[in-house]
């Protein structure tokens, strides 16, 4: 019987009968963990989990509600992070699919190539890299924003250079360090963001600060701010803050279990992804006005969050302080995740003689440490604030990152229709996939299609009120990058769109690693149950 859509079949996830086991030579690091095409295989469940979460919710959210209602106001953001939320769900089912039969090193990013033009997969793999090059110049340039509240001696570059030498340091420790930090950092976000929520609702009724606030805001100033131009300016910033839910994707070459671990993760971090920022957004619109002057924007060289504004007006001069130990604690984890993210995709370019040779090379157990080194290098870029200030170098780049996230996930829409029609065009059965995204192809279609729309619309506000050549360059340059890079190597390389009947559906299949870590192989396939402790079955509930 065919699975119904968007199910995981565990019967297919647990079967290992493709690949016999004894054909299967693994190579392991010290502490038995896999080595898989030069990573090792150390993330478990737990880790995908929160990985995603950690990633996405840093603390420029604490910072970004604010510019999303002062840029479209309290109800055009909530619209436009609906919006984007729904696209990502897509995104998600699709990448379920691919990544699930496919875990491999790259993930999209190589898949793009096999399936669609081995062009795509360069132009693709250099979008994703330099999207995450931004983010973590973004993510450095918040800190100086975080610290900038606090009079101390250190100049915003200082804190740059600090931060970033910190990093550098805990980037190299390795994917099971890493997933452990990332595992507790993202619990601790997740506690900050409910205290979040408890705090707005506290502070709307008049617990705290004795006025009552309710829907006042919307009333005056309104609900919608800046027309068009906001929405544009909107769009991107929620894709920004929604990007990184499809890193999960990538993280499946170095997790224990990627059939049975990734489908999972991605479905149930994409809802709580979903339902944190639709409530930071919605809290944020109704504590501060979308026209108040201390929220965060492109003229902005300082700036506070919607929640110290409220905690300020209510009585409490101190809340700073206390949202800026909430918001530095946040960052720890979305940088090491931004260099994470980058630094394997640069990887993967490598190994595949897309980049220097010199970036695939890794320890014996799996650290790629040239690639972390020079990626996390590039995050320097957020030196630029000492010229042009924090506000400025967010707004710039916020386009391009959110600009370079549109064409990736257009692209993993347009790979995975191809990938089903492959699929068909060779005979294959839709209940031969571990899982099925949902909807598909409609689903997939919209993915494809609102994302080119987002990508062209995003730069609108340039053309309005006079023409703007450096926000122009900004907004569209990554549009012509990615078409230079994909006829370039087209052209040097003389590749070609992949006939159907010519695309490998068995390469990278990962049979082997259904049935759970390497040490337990000889189980596979067992069906003996064992009885699971109530205490497991809670953790399981709220980290699975």
């Amino acid at each position: 019987m065919a699975s119904p859509p968007g199910v995981i079949d565990e019967k297919k996830l647990a079967a290992a009968d493709d690949v016999p086991l004894g054909a299967t030579e693994v190579a392991l690091a010290s502490n038995g963990n896999i080595i898989d095409d030069g990573l090792q295989r150390g993330l478990k469940n737990r880790h995908l989990q929160m990985i995603a979460f950690g990633g996405v919710v840093g603390a420029s959210i604490w910072y970004g509600t604010g510019s999303a209602i002062s840029y479209a106001g309290p109800v055009g953001a909530l619209i436009c992070f609906l919006v984007i939320g729904v696209d990502v769900f897509f995104v998600m089912q699709s990448l379920g699919e691919m990544s699930t039969l496919f875990p491999i090193q790259g993930a999209f990013i190589e898949l793009a190539g096999r399936f669609v033009d081995p062009a795509f997969a360069f132009s693709l793999g250099w979008n994703y890299w330099y999207l995450w090059i931004t983010n973590i110049a973004n993510d450095y340039n918040n800190i100086s924003l975080i610290m900038g509240l606090w009079a101390t001696p250190i100049p915003s570059y200082g804190w740059i250079l600090i931060f970033w030498a910190g990093f550098q340091c805990t980037s190299l420790l390795g994917i099971v360090f890493y997933g452990e930090m990332e595992f507790y950092l993202a619990c601790w976000k997740l506690i900050c963001v409910v205290g979040g929520f408890l705090v707005a609702i506290l502070v709307n009724t008049g617990a705290i600060g004795g006025e009552y606030i309710g829907f006042k805001y919307w009333r005056n100033p309104g609900v919608i701010a800046n027309g068009i131009q906001g929405f544009g300016k909107t769009f991107v910033l929620a894709a920004v803050y929604y990007c990184g839910t499809e890193m999960l994707a990538l993280t499946a070459a170095e997790s224990r279990n990627p059939s049975r671990d990734l489908p999972k993760a991605i479905r149930q971090t994409f809802w709580r992804i979903l339902v944190i920022f639709i409530g930071l957004v919605f809290f944020a619109g109704i504590i501060v006005p979308y026209n108040n002057d201390q929220l965060l924007n492109a003229s902005s060289k300082s700036a506070l969050s919607p929640w110290t504004i409220a905690l300020v007006q209510a009585g409490w001069a101190g809340a700073g302080n206390l949202l800026n130990v909430v918001m530095i604690t946040a960052q720890f984890s979305s940088v090491n995740s931004a260099i994470y993210v980058a630094s394997r995709s640069l990887v993967s370019l490598a190994n595949n003689r897309r980049a220097p040779a010199f970036f695939a090379r890794t320890t014996a157990n799996g650290i790629p440490v040239n690639a972390i080194v020079f990626s996390n290098l590039l995050g320097l870029l957020a030196l630029f604030n000492i010229a042009a200030g924090p506000g400025k170098v967010f707004s710039y780049l916020i386009t391009i990152s959110g600009s370079a996230t549109f064409i990736a996930w257009a692209f993993i829409g347009i790979t995975h229709l191809r990938l089903r029609r492959a699929w068909a065009a060779q005979g294959h059965a839709l209940d031969e996939l571990p899982y099925r995204a949902w909807l598909h192809p409609w689903g997939t279609w919209f993915v494809v299609l609102i994302n080119l729309f987002l990508v062209f619309i995003s730069g609108y506000e340039v053309f309005v009120d006079g023409f703007a050549a450096v926000d122009f360059v900004f907004s569209y340059i990554v549009i012509v990058i990615f078409v230079v890079l994909y006829l370039g190597w087209k052209f040097i390389k003389g590749t070609r769109i992949v006939p159907l009947m010519e695309i490998d559906l068995v390469t990278g299949r990962r049979e082997y690693l259904a049935g759970g870590d390497v040490t337990s192989l000889e189980g596979v396939g067992s069906t003996e149950k064992v009885s699971t402790p109530w205490y497991v079955k809670a953790k399981r509930f709220v980290f699975s």
